[in-house]
């Protein structure tokens, strides 16, 4: 017998999808995804069949490709199959072999899915994998999210074999007479994966004969404090954090409030991409002087007098420049954007993210820029040259920030405005100016 019921009321339980949705279906051969089309048909739904061929097995990546053509065929649903480069696309990408095969695989299937016009994708995922991806989780290193084993759904995924042990699978196909193909190298402990599907599941199987069951229950709860822990971060966010464009600032008061405070600031960090190392070196400097930098390939950690500033690292090339003519009206640099008219009003305004600037002495095309090593300008008020570096550490501009503050320099090298800080003395108007160039920064 087929647990049509189950698996409806596990799909019904779960939200994965509903009777209008189109679903493409993630199939190997092998029996766990062979089982989900033969579910799927039965139950009525709509879906199509794909298939990836790594070109990794010879002739037993062929043999499959060609079952799983045929069971499309018998089931009477659309086919899909893409071929890889494997080991290339490893090579190229310095991952492994198996990290590899989950990235094309979820690429293509993706693309398939939004070009076909498919709702969800089904992957044959089922209680054993789950336990699977918690103890390998557990034995690199995780937080709690990595406890709740795999999710029945996640964005555009659905796991809707979840409800099934491996045992139960292995039962249902024997009893049904289903034809399956077996991957050859499920069998090999060349791979963490397969060394605890191998080898520890079957010895804590021994100490508990009901381990897919016990495992079910334990990632329930993990799951169920993980949401707990969501709402705690989720308020303590709201307390601690406040967002000025792309820059987010923590309270160091109140990072020294959190109990437990190293949990706690890794979860906050967590979307900033820093590790549990790294937090503890944040944690560790905490008291230090202001200008100290802790680093995530995504952002940047900075302790900035009473917060810690978090912002994103621009791969930003200091050389990189953009010419301003007399006949533009605006420029737009990363995300900031300069805007450029004239008046014959010699009236300024006290605003530090506009410059009044006279005319006459510009020579174009300008030249918008960032800072680089050796800069300098003569500060409005000022009749010395001051070094820009020295400027910026007395106007207290958080480290990150220095690295992306416009320039606007002449057409003679100089600079004229340290967009949204000062503007150069010897650009000012005077009494002999008789036409104003008006400059303006906006985010």
């Amino acid at each position: 017998m087929f647990p049509l019921q189950q698996f409806t009321t596990f799909i019904k339980t779960n939200a994965l999808f509903v009777n209008q949705d189109k679903i493409l279906l993630a199939v190997s051969g092998g029996k766990d995804s062979v089982l989900m089309a033969q579910l799927f048909k039965l139950a009525g739904f709509q879906f199509s069949i794909a298939h990836c061929n790594f070109n990794l097995r010879a002739n037993e990546a062929q043999r499959d490709e060609s079952f799983v053509k045929l069971l499309a065929a018998t089931l009477s649903v659309p086919f899909y199959v893409q071929h890889f480069d494997t080991k290339t696309y490893a090579s190229e990408h310095h991952i492994s072999t198996q990290m590899a095969a989950r990235d094309l695989r979820y690429q293509w299937f993706e693309e398939l899915r939004r070009e076909k016009n498919y709702d969800y994708i089904a992957v044959a995922h089922h209680q054993n994998d789950s336990i699977e991806t918690l103890l390998l989780n557990l034995t690199r290193g995780t937080g709690i999210s990595g406890m709740h084993g795999i999710l029945p759904k996640r964005d555009k995924i659905v796991r809707p074999l979840l409800f099934l042990s491996r045992l139960q699978i292995d039962q249902i196909i024997n009893e049904n007479n289903i034809d399956y193909v077996e991957d050859s190298s499920n069998e090999t402990s060349k791979y963490a994966r397969n060394k605890i599907r191998l080898n520890v599941i079957p010895q804590l199987r021994e100490i508990n004969p009901n381990l897919e069951e016990t495992f079910a229950q334990n990632i329930a709860r993990f799951a169920e404090t993980e949401e707990v822990l969501v709402q705690v971060v989720e308020e303590a966010r709201k307390r601690i954090v406040r967002t000025e464009n792309d820059n987010h600032y923590l309270s160091i008061a109140q990072i020294n409030t959190l109990k437990p405070q190293k949990l706690l600031l890794f979860e906050l960090l967590k979307p900033y991409h820093f590790s549990t190392i790294v937090v503890d070196e944040i944690l560790e400097s905490l008291g230090k002087q202001s200008g100290t930098s802790f680093y995530s390939h995504t952002h940047r950690a900075t302790i900035n007098r009473d917060d810690l500033l978090l912002s994103p690292i621009k791969k930003q090339n200091s050389d990189a420049h953009y010419f301003m003519h007399s006949t533009d009206q605006s420029i737009t640099v990363e995300s900031q954007k300069i805007s450029f008219f004239n008046t014959d009003s010699l009236l300024v305004e006290a605003n530090v993210n506009k410059a009044f600037v006279d005319l006459d002495k510009l020579i174009f095309p300008l030249i918008i820029r960032f800072k680089q090593d050796g800069d300098k300008f003569m500060p409005l008020g000022m009749t010395n040259y001051k070094k820009l570096s020295d400027f910026l550490i007395d106007s207290k501009v958080p480290l990150p920030e220095k690295e992306n503050i416009p320039l606007l320099i002449n057409g003679n090298g100089e600079i004229i405005w340290i967009a949204g800080l000062r503007q150069d003395n010897r650009y000012k108007v005077t009494v002999t100016t008789k036409k104003v160039a008006i400059f303006e920064l906006s985010k």
